[in-house]
């Protein structure tokens, strides 16, 4: 292994070979560092959907989208709060990867998707246009054509290989050190993951995470310790997206990624402290984490016999048999009557009574008035309506943001994805892409694909800044 090279990446995930591969394309000679025994990151364990406007895929299914619409509904999403030079960066150049990564072997299918596993186009957040492009294979697939690539470029690849800290030569970063080994690069970019397995960068950086207690886990790769604010305070750098990340609502008893947790029952209604309904159930994760959190507390997931014997089998959680021995440990609240369930829950029994006689007279019968629950279920494809939930025992499993993620607090980056000190200056020679490039995620998670998309996105312009 040579000592000198055009380009250090730091991190084997999908931002790290998206940098790797861009900047190999252009000629140079690039090293990639993972801390982890295989490639992957984040990216390989996600469903790989990626969030992109003005696309093929788009056009093929007559989906009329632009960069300049996506870029108006992420700003709005998230307030006005983000840097637009940043995501007007990151919504013109989403598209153009996502091209880019078909013409390398991504196989996206021109068809309509009800979900995040079934390869085509489907809903990804709360867009008018649907951006959520799913792949063949989902996130694994990804990463193997990504790594594919970096092979035929020539990158050189050394797993199970921690960098320790940055080379600074005179103000510009100039390589890394690893294993105790000094490695220097015309440019380093830093494509190491969040912090979700780092407690104490939790405690710091995104506490929100922490109220889940005991009910919290963690779905992010192994390798996401931190490694970018590390680094960063070696050479000054910038932090932003502090207090953010994304936490997704689960019940208590999930510990897995839906898809191996299962999911609850379609004839499911979501209960505050004051027995009411307060959100459409299928709501997404863009939006629904924020709607609980503003519950001030504890909110319930009501099911019948009916829905709890009707779950597929073959899930870890969401299973008749688990539900079941969830309640008779006591755990999941059962009770003969709604009258009597609310008694466990704590909350008003003649509001509970109330809110499933409406729901009884409403959903089921096709229309949701109030939360419009309907237009969700026809958007994921799905045909039926709910049963009205009648049938003792009557179920009530607590429901709160627990699934971590993702974390979106990062080195500042600007929309070449050059890492600025705590001035706003550009530290020369050091770049950042995925989590560890923070700026583009934000208070709002935009969607399904929105970290895939920027992992990608970012990590080919930071790629290509690097040569």
């Amino acid at each position: 292994m040579s000592d000198d090279w055009d380009v250090v990446v730091v991190g084997g995930g999908g931002a790290g070979l998206a940098a790797a591969v861009t900047a190999a394309e252009q000629g140079a000679s690039v090293l990639l560092f993972e801390s982890e025994k295989e490639l992957g990151g984040s990216t390989q364990l996600s469903a790989g959907m990626f969030t992109a406007a003005g696309t093929s895929v788009q056009a093929a299914l007559g989906v009329e989208d632009s960069a300049e619409r996506f870029f108006q509904h992420y700003m709005d999403l998230n307030s006005w709060q983000l840097n637009p030079g940043l995501i007007e960066a990151f919504c013109r150049h989403s598209g153009p990867t996502l091209e880019w990564l078909i013409g390398l072997g991504v196989e996206i299918p021109a068809k309509v998707s009800g979900n995040a596993h079934t390869p085509g186009l489907c809903q990804a957040g709360v867009e008018d246009v649907w951006r959520g492009h799913v792949p063949k294979d989902q996130g694994y697939g990804v990463v193997q054509v990504l790594a594919k690539a970096a092979r035929a470029r020539n990158v050189e690849v050394v797993l199970n290989t921690r960098a320790e800290r940055l080379i600074d030569k005179d103000g510009r970063v100039a390589g890394v050190v690893a294993d105790g080994i000094e490695v220097t690069a015309g440019a380093v970019v830093v494509a190491s993951g969040g912090f979700a397995q780092d407690p104490d960068l939790l405690a710091r950086y995104y506490p929100a995470a922490l109220r889940a207690g005991e009910d919290l886990f963690v779905v992010a790769a192994d390798g996401s310790r931190g490694d970018h604010l590390r680094f960063g305070a070696q050479v000054g750098a910038g932090v932003t997206g502090d207090g953010w990340g994304l936490l997704l609502p689960t019940a208590y008893f999930q510990r897995l990624h839906h898809w191996q947790s299962g999911f609850p029952p379609k004839s499911r209604i979501y209960v505050n402290g004051d027995g009411r309904r307060f959100m459409d159930e299928d709501a997404s994760y863009a939006v629904s984490s924020g709607i609980i959190e503003q519950q001030g507390g504890t909110v319930w997931a009501i099911f019948d016999e009916r829905a709890r014997a009707s779950l597929p089998a073959g899930y870890a959680h969401w299973d008749a048999d688990h539900v079941l021995a969830e309640a008779e440990a006591g755990r999941t609240l059962r009770a003969g009557s709604l009258e009597e369930l609310a008694g466990k829950a704590g909350i008003p029994a003649d509001a509970l009574a109330a809110t499933v006689r409406r729901w009884n007279g409403q959903l089921p019968h096709g229309h949701d008035p109030e939360f419009l629950r309907h237009r969700t279920l026809a958007n994921k494809g799905t045909t039926g309506n709910p049963d009205p939930i009648g049938e003792p025992p009557f179920y009530a499993a607590r429901l709160l943001p627990a699934e971590l993620v993702c974390t979106h607090a990062g080195l500042e980056i600007d929309a070449r994805a050059a890492v600025r000190d705590e001035r706003g200056e550009v530290i020369d020679g050091l770049f950042a892409a995925g989590e560890a490039g923070a700026g583009v995620l934000g208070q709002r998670y935009v969607g399904g694909g929105n970290a895939v998309a920027n992992a990608l996105t970012m990590g080919r312009l930071a790629g290509r800044s690097a040569v």
